[in-house]
């Protein structure tokens, strides 16, 4: 720990104890000891990849809503995907900005086995697929126009044609996406599948997700996707902000659909730490869901007025370190696809309005569903099996009495919450091909698409039994 850091726990320590004192002698077991949480573990480190989605750590590290609630948080940036929830997993991080799918993928045994939980959801939204200048200019051609711009949203129907043009050169389709168990994966596939073009699936001997693809996937780190892209490696991926309007500033690619549009208001990023950490330190996990609710409150705070004073402090080096005008063209209400074709789309990042740090158990759900969908998950799975699953690794208990707290401590209001919900969703039709989701009929909501497994079928070598 180094000396400012020192100083500044010291003050702040002896700040909130003066505070505790006061507060006893004015108001006795009133206001002041509602506030008081003994955290059992004090000083934590936090993982997180340089996205824009990582806001809510950087808000309630800046803005000191993680000392309010006795923490003193390290942050630090990770090579990747993998990386992170390894060093999670091992103890070495205390907990982690995540991909939704990596706290479900670990607890079933998908690439690595330990029992992640999240108590908090990061955001809505806040991906999108970006082509090459290559790719776009043959897709362009197939997309109804109108004033002379693009119609929005651009389906996957109109790439068809141009993976039947790679294909019959010989030339291998290739994007990229963050990790095998990534919103990315999922949002990708999802495009991908209802434009007609097979996105690939797994198997237990065969983890590439390749297997009947005509589109082959393969892993990219998030800030490489634009150079990775550029070098011709592949012709398009799919990533969170700031990478696609990376491509556009660059000139070496375009933006074509955003994940708000193939699944209105998408849960994208989760916090995740393990169960052991939960179970030994209760208080702690309280107290960091505290100061993460806060952050995101004040992220959507006044009708996004805090988006501006949000972008500087991620354009730091160390948080995401892109430039402003890059950051900003995705955080404050506007999405820029074509160069010069800039569109409002104020939810494109949601960090608290529609309940979005809720950890809603039909979003885990609906992972889960696509990882059955193409493989990850082998063999049929009855529903009880999906929400059971949901149920070990979301938890909103653990959220609403967070929540419970801050309200009681006057740092937000009751109509914040979702007190009354189940933790499912009403059935969601807001995707791209129109298909409705209900997080309680799991296997129903598989058996409606064309592409992908479903009731008992499995891989076995290159083809679908059962």
């Amino acid at each position: 720990m180094n000396t400012n850091t020192m100083k500044r726990r010291l003050f702040v320590k002896t700040l909130t104890a003066a505070a505790l004192v006061a507060g006893a002698l004015c108001f006795g077991q009133g206001p002041a000891s509602a506030k008081a949480l003994k955290v059992e573990k004090e000083e934590l480190k936090f993982g997180f990849i340089k996205l824009t989605d990582m806001a809510p750590l950087a808000i309630a590290y800046e803005k000191g809503y993680f000392e309010d609630e006795g923490l003193f948080v390290t942050l630090e940036p990770q090579a990747n995907w993998k990386v992170l929830l390894d060093r999670v997993i091992d103890g070495e991080l205390d907990g982690a900005h995540m991909l939704a799918g990596q706290p479900l993928g670990a607890t079933i045994g998908f690439g690595t086995q330990a029992h992640i939980i999240t108590p908090f959801s990061m955001d809505l939204n806040g991906n999108g697929i970006t082509v090459s200048n290559e790719v776009w200019a043959k897709m362009k051609k197939h997309v109804p126009h109108k004033d002379g711009k693009p119609v929005h949203p651009i389906k996957a129907d109109y790439l068809k044609p141009v993976v039947a043009e790679y294909k019959a050169a010989g030339k291998p389709f290739k994007m990229g996406m963050v990790f095998p168990v990534s919103t990315h994966n999922y949002e990708l596939r999802y495009w991908l599948a209802a434009g007609g073009i097979h996105p690939g699936f797994y198997s237990k001997t065969d983890i590439s997700g390749q297997i009947k693809a005509d589109a082959l996937l393969s892993v990219t780190p998030p800030p490489q996707m634009p150079a990775t892209m550029e070098a011709g490696t592949i012709f398009g991926y799919c990533v969170g902000e700031p990478w696609n309007q990376q491509a556009v500033f660059k000139g070496i690619g375009v933006p074509v659909i955003t994940d708000y549009e193939i699944w209105k208001d998408n849960p994208e990023k989760v916090f995740g730490i393990t169960k052991e950490f939960s179970e030994k330190y209760p208080n702690t996990t309280l107290a960091l869901t505290k100061a993460l609710i806060r952050a995101a409150m004040w992220l959507d705070a006044n009708d996004d007025a805090n988006r501006k004073e949000a972008v500087k402090i991620l354009a730091k080096s160390e948080y995401v370190g892109a430039d402003y005008e890059v950051i900003a063209n995705s955080m404050t209400g506007t999405f820029e696809y074509e160069k010069g074709d800039k569109r409002p789309l104020k939810d494109f990042n949601v960090f608290f309005r529609y309940f979005a740090t809720y950890p809603y158990l039909s979003d885990a759900v609906w992972y889960l569903t696509q990882m059955r969908r193409w493989g990850q998950i082998a063999d049929g799975k009855p529903d009880s099996w999906y929400h059971d699953i949901a149920k070990k690794v979301y938890r909103p208990d653990i959220y609403l009495k967070a929540a419970k707290m801050l309200v009681d401590d006057g740092k937000a209001a009751k109509a914040d919450f979702p007190w009354d919900t189940d933790g499912f969703r009403a059935p969601q039709s807001e995707f791209i091909d129109g298909i409705t989701f209900d997080g309680r009929k799991p296997n129903d909501y598989l058996a409606k698409f064309p592409i992908g497994l479903k009731k008992n079928q499995v891989v076995v070598g290159a083809d679908v039994q059962g």
